[in-house]
């Protein structure tokens, strides 16, 4: 199984909205010891054992936008006779949702870009829109006039306890992808 959390490297953009998958795959994994600092594929990478299945996790160190080259990288090192878009049954990208409230998930085991530009890059990438996608909802109770300054922005004081919360019960959504299934985790979690 490969994990992919989207984000954008550097201190700059360490703690922004953009980066809640890059904050979940520290999480995950945080919780089950996996150092994930490994340089493979444009990415930092660890592996290690979660829910017992060999689990890669990975932060393509690319920028959001071209995320895509990275994931299709790490997906031909899984298994090298495969073509990439037969891999893709055995990944998870993680990403934030302005169209999603804060404080959800959604997790979806196919489906389209709905215009974030690092799925743009991966489906692309790698031919398919068939992988399973866990997007961590960031859309504020009021209106945004630029989606591209808030996305890139860190989150207020009042959003760190719900922050938490979120990628707490997102790592267990991960868990039970691993173990049961994405269908199962749909029907917990969305």
């Amino acid at each position: 199984m490969l994990i992919v959390g989207l984000g954008n490297p550097g201190s700059d953009y360490a703690e922004t909205r953009h980066n809640l998958g890059f904050m979940l795959i520290d999480k995950l994994a945080d919780d089950e010891r996996i150092v994930v600092k490994r340089r493979e594929c444009n990415s930092l990478v660890g592996q290690g054992t979660v829910e017992g299945v060999v689990t890669i996790l990975a932060k393509p160190q690319t920028f959001m936008n071209l995320s895509g080259g990275a994931v299709s990288c790490l997906l031909r090192k899984l298994e090298s006779d495969a073509p990439v878009h037969e891999l893709a049954k055995q990944l998870v990208v993680i990403s934030d949702e302005l169209a999603l409230p804060i404080g959800k998930i959604r997790i979806r085991e196919r489906g389209s870009a709905g215009g974030h530009n690092g799925l743009k890059s991966i489906i692309a990438a790698i031919g398919t829109e068939e992988f399973i996608r866990l997007r961590i909802g960031i859309q504020p109770e009021h209106p945004i006039s630029d989606a591209k300054r808030f996305v890139l922005d860190t989150f207020a004081k009042s959003e760190l306890p719900v922050i938490k919360e979120i990628l707490e019960n997102s790592a267990n959504a991960l868990r039970m992808i691993i173990r049961d299934g994405a269908l199962q985790a749909m029907q917990q979690f969305n």
